[in-house]
C-alpha cells in the first residue's frame, strides 16, 4: 500500500495526476483576455429563461434577490424604451403623433347615470328650489354653529377654534351634555343657518356632522389626516378675517352636487379677494380633501401659494333628509362598503 507522495502502482504519482488534470482543464476565459489579465470580473445581467417564475424559488433570500434584479432589468428597460421613444418625437417634430392618454383610476371610470350635466333644465329647477337656494340667491347670509361631542380634549378643542378661523361668521360653543335634538330649536331661534359637530374617539377628531338649517339635509362624514397648524410644515401667517375664496373640484353626481352646495353655503357668497385666502373642497375617488391656502405674487407674472391649516380629509358616509334625526329620520343615502365597493372604478359623488 502506498502512502501520500509516494508512487502507486506503474509508477504514477496520485497527487501529481490530480494536479495535472486540473492544471489541462481549460478555463472560461473571455475573447479579449480580461479575465486572463486580472481585470475585475462584470456582473452579468439578469437573464431569466421564458415561462420563468420567481415564486417558484424555495429559498426566500435567493427569491428576494432575484426579484431586485428583475425589478432592475424591468426598469433599465423601461427607461432605454423611454429614450428610443423621446429621440424618434424630436426627428419628428411636429409631424410626431400625439401622446397617449395614461390609464388612471379616474378616466377608466364606471359610468354613472347619476352625473350632473351644467345645461340640465331639471338640474336648474331643482338648484332654484332646493334648501340651499335662499343662500346662493343672496336672501340670507351664513352664520354656523361649532360644537363637539361631550367632553372635548384639547386636539379637538384646537381644532374647532382653528376650523372657527376659516368659516366666517361661525361661532364655537361646547355641548356640555346637551343632545343635538335639544340644540338644533335653540340654533334655529338664534338665526343660524348651518350646525357642524365635530367628534372625537381616543383624543382624534374622526367624525363630522354637518346639518343645514332649518330644513335640512344632514350629512355625516368620517375624518382622517387632521392636521392642524402648527404641524403643517413651511405654513404661512395666522389667516386673516376675510371672506375666503371657495374652489370644489370634482362634484359630478347628483349626490356630488348636493354635497358641494353644503360646503358652498357655508361661506359668504361674495369673497373679499383682498385677503388672498382659498378655501379648497377636492373630491378624489370619494375623499374629499380640504386644503386651506393664501396667494402669494411673487411677480407679475408668477403666483404662489402657501398653506395655512388646518387640513383634513373627509368621507361620506350618510346624507338625511332634515335636521338631525338618528331615531326616525329618512336618509337619502347611505354607504354600504359590501354593496358598493364592489369596483375600484366606481365612485358616488
Amino acid at each position: 500500500m502506498a502512502r501520500s507522495g509516494e508512487t502507486g502502482v506503474g509508477g504514477e504519482d496520485r497527487r501529481g495526476t490530480k494536479r495535472k488534470s486540473l492544471a489541462d482543464a481549460p478555463r472560461e476565459d473571455s475573447e479579449d483576455g480580461a479575465a486572463g489579465s486580472g481585470a475585475p470580473e462584470q456582473p452579468r445581467p439578469a437573464a431569466f429563461p421564458p415561462g420563468f417564475s420567481i415564486s417558484e424559488i424555495k429559498n426566500k433570500q435567493r427569491r428576494h434577490f432575484m426579484f431586485v434584479r428583475w425589478k432592475q432589468q424591468q426598469r433599465k428597460e423601461k427607461l432605454a424604451a423611454k429614450k428610443k421613444l423621446k429621440k424618434e418625437r424630436e426627428a419628428l417634430g411636429d409631424k410626431a403623433p400625439p401622446k397617449p392618454v395614461p390609464k388612471t383610476i379616474e378616466n377608466q371610470r364606471v359610468y354613472d347615470e347619476t352625473i350632473v350635466d351644467p345645461n340640465d333644465e331639471e338640474v336648474a329647477y331643482d338648484e332654484a328650489t332646493d334648501e340651499f337656494a335662499s343662500h346662493f340667491n343672496r336672501q340670507t347670509s351664513p352664520k354656523i354653529l361649532i360644537t363637539t361631542s361631550d367632553r372635548p380634549r384639547g386636539r379637538t378643542v384646537r381644532f374647532c377654534e382653528q376650523l372657527s378661523t376659516v368659516i366666517p361668521n361661525s361661532h364655537v360653543y361646547y355641548r356640555r351634555g346637551l343632545a343635538l335634538k335639544r340644540i338644533i330649536p335653540q340654533c334655529i331661534s338664534r338665526d343660524f343657518t348651518d350646525l357642524i359637530v365635530i367628534n372625537e374617539d381616543r383624543k382624534i377628531p374622526n367624525g363630522l356632522v354637518l346639518s343645514h338649517l332649518p330644513h335640512g339635509p344632514t350629512a355625516h362624514f368620517r375624518m382622517s389626516s387632521v392636521r392642524l397648524r402648527k404641524e403643517i410644515k413651511r405654513k404661512g401667517k395666522e389667516p386673516t378675517q376675510h371672506s375666503p375664496e371657495v374652489i370644489l373640484n370634482n362634484f359630478t353626481t347628483r349626490l356630488g352636487h348636493s354635497i358641494g352646495r353644503m360646503f358652498a353655503s357655508l361661506f359668504p357668497h361674495d369673497p373679499q379677494f383682498i385677503g388672498r385666502q382659498v378655501a379648497t373642497f377636492h373630491n378624489q375617488r370619494d375623499y374629499i380633501f380640504f386644503r386651506f391656502h393664501r396667494y402669494l405674487f411673487k411677480s407679475e407674472k408668477k403666483v404662489g401659494i402657501q398653506e395655512l391649516g388646518p387640513r383634513f380629509t373627509l368621507k361620506l358616509r350618510s346624507l338625511q333628509k332634515g335636521t338631525f334625526d338618528s331615531k326616525y329620520g329618512e336618509y337619502e343615502w347611505v354607504h354600504k362598503p359590501r354593496e358598493m365597493d364592489t369596483s375600484r372604478r366606481k365612485f358616488h359623488l
